[in-house]
């Protein structure tokens, strides 16, 4: 038996593992609907809704639909199963007590239409929560309804159009430096601003590459700090103030916050508005499509323009208000994802104040390990200390080995792979972020593995150049699955195939 195989029985894994289409039997089932002469099930659909042909669906017994989606779930990657080092995209555990808190009845059984009077724990937590993230940003009020960072940067953008509408001034020009986070430009294009992008200087933006831009068309500056290749904008307090006297606004995407949340405010920093997100500074789940959450905090100038209804508090206890006539009007349907906010508001007060910064310096902390350890092996293409994510290229790897190659080997040793071809301005960049909820042992694990990596890409370059080997699938071609999806499935191709 190879040393492949004995892997694979060991981790209950098979190489040839048939598809759930390929066990399936006519006839066979594990439900049944009894059988109702009174009742029609398809008379009770309407007709639109109503198949015109049978669904392609697998006929197999209850024991192997259950086999199935346990098998599955084996060979699935999570935060609670490893470290999940992706950079920017932050990946943390998450602790069970915010979980705990958020499945207590009086949250999880409260209708988004129930009276207001049955809700007033909910919107208490909800103006509390809004206003410990006004007090962490330095801000003076914030929403909490945009339902993910990428919505919360267009929320911020749509606050700025609607600020400078009012007071009637033609700006059209944002300003984004190349180290921006990636949704920015589409959210400032969608707010109806002409994106100008900024070139950094290594990788830091500066006053004198602001100078040229400023003018009256000028609506604002979008800059994220820490910005993607985890470096700080020293020069934001001067950057803020050029904006300014310009007559521009600072956005600020705070994706980033896990840096610098109980240690700096960018509200002294000079900022306007910024989103910070729930799904990753404050511990809530990430990734899997959501739930996400994307605050938004503001300075006065631009709390008028927040999006209704936002919680007021009377004798009587608290209340929605929608009396706001310059607000943008609403973000998304209800008021966003309230079972994630009780889970921030867990986490902001588990920690307190000390235990915030405490998160934020292991975070930097963390990542200048990763960033120390592997110098020496992987190029650096910043000599700066990083703040909570590193960055490395893939410059210097024997040629042919390319950074999906290595993405693809550390999935062999255990590891989901980091962020990588990302930021575009770093080649063939690797970006991790190990967060402060990784300890020092499992760090080390991923250092070695990558440093293996690197020993194997110049002593056995085909062992890394077709790497997976022992995953439950071989390597897969993203590319091609992107371009040409499977949009329907033949259970007799498969067989061929």
């Amino acid at each position: 038996m190879t040393e492949d195989k004995i892997w694979r029985k060991r981790s209950g894994m098979t190489w040839e593992e048939p598809l759930i289409f390929e066990k399936s039997v006519p006839g066979q089932g594990g439900f049944q609907i009894a059988d109702d002469p009174k009742i029609d099930l398809i008379k009770l659909i309407p007709q639109e809704l109503v198949r015109k042909h049978p669904a392609e669906l697998p006929e197999v017994g209850e024991a192997e639909v259950v086999r199935h989606f346990s098998r599955l779930s084996s060979w699935n990657y999570s935060v609670d199963l490893g470290f999940y080092p992706l950079g920017s995209c932050t990946m943390k555990y998450n602790p069970k007590l915010n979980d705990f808190t958020s499945g207590l009845e009086g949250f999880t059984e409260l209708h988004p239409e129930a009276p207001e009077n049955l809700s007033q724990g909910m919107l208490e937590l909800w103006q509390r929560l809004e206003q410990s993230l006004a007090e962490i940003c330095g801000m003076d009020a914030v929403t909490i309804q945009p339902c993910a960072g990428a919505q919360g940067e267009l929320c911020g953008m749509l606050l700025i159009r609607a600020y400078f509408d009012e007071r009637k001034e033609k700006r059209t020009k944002v300003l984004l430096p190349d180290t921006a986070h990636g949704t920015n430009p589409a959210s400032a294009a969608l707010a109806g601003f002409e994106v100008v992008e900024v070139q950094t200087e290594n990788g830091i933006l500066t006053p004198e590459l602001i100078k040229p831009h400023l003018g009256n068309d000028l609506a604002g500056l979008m800059l994220t700090n820490p910005n993607t290749l985890g470096l700080f904008e020293t020069h934001i307090q001067e950057i803020a103030e050029l904006i300014h006297n310009s007559g521009g606004l600072v956005y600020m995407d705070g994706a980033n916050l896990n840096a610098l949340m109980g240690i700096a405010r960018p509200g002294e920093m000079g900022v306007d508005v910024m989103q910070l997100n729930l799904h990753k500074t404050f511990s809530t789940p990430h990734g899997g499509g959501g739930p996400g959450s994307g605050p938004v905090a503001v300075k006065k100038i631009l709390e008028p323009y927040l999006p209704v209804p936002r919680v007021a508090k009377t004798g009587e206890g608290f209340s929605l208000d929608c009396n706001f006539p310059k607000s943008i009007g609403r973000m998304t349907a209800w008021y966003g994802n309230a079972l994630i906010w009780v889970r921030a508001f867990t986490y902001i007060l588990r920690l307190g104040k000390d235990g915030l910064k405490l998160a934020s310096e292991l975070a930097v902390l963390n990542a200048n390990y990763v960033r120390a350890r592997l110098r020496d092996h992987y190029q650096i293409p910043y000599p700066d200390a990083c703040m909570h994510e590193c960055v490395f290229s893939d410059k210097g790897f024997p040629a042919g080995i390319t950074t999906m190659e290595i993405a693809k080997r550390l999935l062999d040793y255990g590891f989901h792979p980091p962020t990588i071809y990302f930021p575009l301005v770093v080649h063939g960049a690797l970006m991790i972020e190990p967060t402060e909820t990784e300890g020092r042992a499992g760090m080390d694990e991923f250092i070695a593995a990558l440093v293996k990596i690197k020993e194997e890409a110049e002593t056995q370059p085909e062992l890394v150049k077709t790497a997976p080997h022992r995953t439950p699938v071989a390597r897969l071609d993203e590319v091609q699955a992107a371009r040409h999806p499977i949009l329907r499935f033949n259970p007799k191709e498969s067989k061929s195939k």
